[in-house]
């Protein structure tokens, strides 16, 4: 029999030194979100900041992908997870290798409250993946919060991680797919996410990337595409603070860039089509596809009715570069 609210004190040790942590169960239903979804699980065992789960007014996304991401869906990722910095946002994700890790430590480092779902329990020794055992723990000193459904000390299974992916859909109002091919777990949590009626956003990518797949399937069935953190906050009822994208930053320099990307951006003297830039650059058009997103996420270059443009932070690249 398992009481409800009780809480057991473990011990571990790291690098010779021991520690102990307690585990809390709770009612599933102590989070508003989850109780809504029909198969909810009965109790959640939790370590760490429990409120989390029960802030008026803030808005819960689960953002997700693949374990082996993208160059481009790792830069995404980063200054997606970083425009919601002070923003009254709680990112859930699942603690697993690749994009979901990435999501945890940009959370940590800019301050961004998260809640991890491992697919496994959530005891020190059991923790799934082992090498985001440190990753755990900086969430937690971070006022963040893991939680799980399993019993704290069960190991992860291929059955474990479609209950887990279920558990993050229902704990979140929207779901962000950042990369994930079209056999990908992270699908799994896009489709309980439309399940349960929550939106479903998706990040764009090279349609001859493998990696890409998935979100693109998602996007022709009606997912929201976000193609920059604009698209984000607008999607997720946030305010816009269109100063804070788009004006200029006076520490951007030629260096942030590469050099493939500097090419695309010195032949936007004036608003030109993708055929034009795919002559004049002489680069691969395929190429020429991902440095066209990468620099919508950076917010240097916008699209509109087929013509690309630079934004003033591109704008001011540019002055730097003739400088």
């Amino acid at each position: 029999m398992i009481d409800i609210n009780d809480s057991k004190h473990m011990s571990n040790s790291y690098n010779g030194q021991k520690y102990e942590y307690s585990v809390e169960t709770i009612p599933a239903d102590y989070s508003p979100l989850l109780s809504q979804i029909p198969d909810k699980p009965s109790i959640l065992y939790v370590r760490g900041n429990k409120e989390l789960l029960i802030q008026p007014g803030a808005t819960y996304i689960c953002i997700v992908g693949s374990r082996r991401f993208t160059s481009y869906g790792k830069e995404a990722c980063e200054v997606l997870v970083k425009s919601l910095k002070g923003q009254d946002v709680i990112v859930v994700s699942g603690l697993a290798l690749g994009i979901d890790g990435l999501v945890h430590d940009i959370c940590v480092s800019e301050g961004i409250k998260c809640i991890a779902v491992p697919g496994s329990g959530i005891n020190d020794d059991v923790l799934y993946p082992r090498s985001h055992q440190f990753l755990a723990e900086s969430i937690l000193n971070s006022g963040g919060l893991l939680l799980s459904e399993f019993e704290p000390s069960t190991r992860a299974s291929p059955w474990s991680f479609p209950l887990r992916n279920r558990i993050m859909a229902g704990l979140s109002h929207a779901v962000l797919v950042i990369e994930g091919e079209h056999d990908s777990g992270t699908l799994i949590t896009a489709r309980m996410a439309l399940e349960y009626n929550r939106d479903v956003l998706a990040l764009p990518g090279s349609i001859f990337s493998d990696a890409s797949l998935g979100p693109l399937d998602l996007i022709k069935k009606g997912a929201v595409p976000i193609c920059g953190p604009t698209d984000l906050h607008e999607a997720l009822g946030l305010k816009v603070d269109k100063l804070l994208f788009d004006a200029p930053d006076e520490s951007l320099t030629y260096n942030s860039s590469t050099d493939d990307e500097l090419v695309i951006l010195r032949l936007l003297n004036e608003p030109r089509g993708r055929d034009f830039l795919h002559k004049e650059s002489q680069l691969d058009f395929t190429k020429i596809q991902i440095l066209i997103s990468i620099l919508e996420i950076k917010n240097m270059i916008k699209e509109e009715f087929g013509m690309i443009s630079l934004t003033e932070k591109g704008r001011v690249i540019m002055r730097k570069l003739k400088q």
